[in-house]
């Protein structure tokens, strides 16, 4: 039976296949819960599109998972724990105090407004999801933990942006928007009043495909290992990422790693350059950059330093053209007028200019 109490333990959360509208999410999702070091999913969009309830119902499908949140407020010892000095001198053994990234082991971490969060937050929980391990250091003292979490990342585009460098740290980037289908409104609001009518009822209805999505994320989680990348299949990673103008690798990687998950979940007998299309969406939705304009054909490709050179020395003959010349056209220009000129001491006066 799987879990669909939260960690509270008094109530059920909204069950993960009963969500309605939210296919790039949920899939998103589960490719991260089957593999964590993919690092974690960003969500975006505006308020009231079913975000948390989406994190909370994925932690419901994890044997052991506990859903955390992850206040804007904390503090970094309250995410990663602390250690006590004293205690380590006296006793000569480290005493750790658990934080949020030790509750989350083998769960979800959600992080609400993660682009209000200070960098060294995002920092330290980033780095946590990727390696799975967080490490407590403190005056030549330190302390390991496993923390292999599911870190799921919202954010309101209006309320401000994620400095690129952290951004690209997300694994997966999923962009919701409002729903303006009627039909299927009906159905999300549905669903929602009918779980808020009896929640424990409506879980019961969705025990059946929940217990057989969790039994497919267990079984993908073994098979990741025995799924190797071909050739073709790095091809098509390369050439997606090549075609996004992304920096760096990480994008590479992540993709995948993605589509290793995905062919997992599928039960798929190796990985496909369809896998990869896949999952490139999410890999390159935060990722992608625009590609420089190609130069003109038989033009003359030089340094951007020399264009620049060569456009301002056009300019300042273009002004000593016009100002040697009588330009009669220049509507409005008033004509010269005579000032009395005096010899200033120590300067050479100009010859006069014949006509």
């Amino acid at each position: 039976m799987s879990r669909i109490m939260n960690e509270a333990g008094t109530r059920p959360a909204f069950p993960f296949t009963a969500l309605v509208g939210q296919a790039p999410l949920q899939r998103a999702l589960l490719l991260a819960a089957i593999d964590p070091a993919i690092g974690g999913v960003l969500v975006s969009g505006p308020r009231g599109t079913a975000k948390s309830t989406a994190a909370r119902a994925l932690a419901a499908l994890l044997p052991d998972g506990a859903f955390v949140t992850l206040p804007l407020g904390a503090s970094e010892e309250k995410l990663i724990g602390t250690l006590d000095l004293e205690a380590a001198l006296r006793e000569n053994a480290v005493r750790f105090a658990p934080g949020l990234l030790a509750r989350a082991h083998d769960g979800v971490l959600y992080v609400d407004e993660v682009n209000l969060l200070p960098d060294a937050l995002v920092d330290a929980l980033l780095d946590a999801a990727a390696s799975g391990v967080n490490t407590v250091e403190r005056d030549g003292v330190s302390h390991t933990h496993d923390a292999r979490f599911v870190l799921v990342g919202t954010m309101n585009p209006e309320e401000g942006e994620l400095r690129p460098q952290l951004l690209d740290r997300f694994g997966l980037m999923v962009e919701l928007e409002n729903c303006h289908d009627a039909s299927e409104r009906q159905r999300i609001v549905k669903a929602r009043l009918a779980f808020d009518a009896n929640p424990q009822a409506f879980c019961a209805s969705h025990e059946a495909a929940q217990h057989e999505l969790s039994q497919r994320l267990r079984a993908a989680r073994v098979a990741l290992d025995a799924l190797a990348w071909s050739d073709a299949v790095h091809e098509r990673a390369a050439q997606r990422c090549v075609d996004a103008a992304v920096d760096g690798l990480r994008a590479d990687l992540v993709m995948l790693r993605a589509a290793r998950a995905l062919a997992a979940f599928e039960g798929a007998a190796q990985i496909t350059p369809d896998h990869v299309d896949a999952v490139a969406d999410a890999v390159l939705a935060h990722r992608r950059r625009a590609m420089p304009e190609p130069p003109a054909p038989g033009g003359n490709a030089q340094a951007p330093e020399l264009s620049r050179d060569a456009s301002d020395h056009q300019r300042e003959s273009e002004i000593k053209t016009d100002s040697d010349v009588d330009s009669d056209a220049d509507w409005g220009e008033l004509a010269p007028e005579p000032v009395a000129a005096r010899q200033v001491k120590g300067v050479i006066p100009l010859p006069a200019k014949k006509s």
